[in-house]
């Protein structure tokens, strides 16, 4: 996979030698990074600004990563954002179920080996700027389609919501993602294309 462009990734974490540990780590990546030492302070950055990835500590007082996880989710602008989940409470598998639960899409326990969290980051920065690019392009395609209209096309653009849909259910879904910017070169063409007939009704 290609390397991503320059993402915003928020930080959360209540404790700085943490924060600290994780910009040395993620430094190199040249990605925007934001701290957050508090959930409450994390769902405040989200409401002005947008981010690419989150990385949520689990064990956080007045508001654990679980409860952030949850209130990040319950809101529209949010709730697309993948989360990477770090803890060191334990390696026991009902806490990473239960952070899958929570809507992470990945869970690493503490100590974590560095070069696994930036490939991690990497690959979902990497999706989500894909995801974005998609949905642009098909929020810019719908504003064309009401002029040029077209049943054909309007299927079209439901296909490619629910295979955007499913790219961000299975996480690292290449194909849905790839068969979406099929997709899109073909309404393009269509677009493109000079009518030949007039649309019969």
């Amino acid at each position: 996979m290609a390397a991503p462009t320059p993402a915003r990734i928020l930080l959360v974490d209540d404790r700085e030698e943490n924060l600290l540990a994780l910009e040395a780590i993620l430094g190199g990546l040249g990605h925007e990074l934001v701290r957050a030492t508090s959930g409450p302070q994390a769902l405040k950055h989200l409401l002005v600004d947008d981010f690419s990835l989150i990385l949520l500590d689990v064990q956080m007082p007045e508001m654990d990563g679980y409860e952030t996880a949850a209130h990040i989710k319950s809101r529209a602008r949010t709730q697309d954002i993948p989360i990477i989940f770090l803890t060191a409470i334990d390696r026991e598998a009902h806490q990473a179920y239960r952070g899958y639960a929570a809507g992470a899409v990945d869970f690493l326990a503490k100590p974590f080996d560095p070069w696994v969290l930036r490939a991690k980051v990497d690959v979902f920065v990497g999706l989500q700027q894909e995801r974005q690019r998609l949905l642009q392009r098909t929020e810019d395609l719908a504003r064309r389609l009401e002029s040029v209209g077209g049943e054909a096309l309007s299927a079209s653009l439901g296909r490619i919501e629910k295979l955007l849909l499913m790219a961000t259910d299975e996480g690292a879904a290449t194909g849905p993602l790839a068969e979406a910017v099929d997709v899109l070169r073909a309404i393009r063409e269509d677009l493109a294309a000079p009518a030949t007939a007039p649309v019969q009704r």
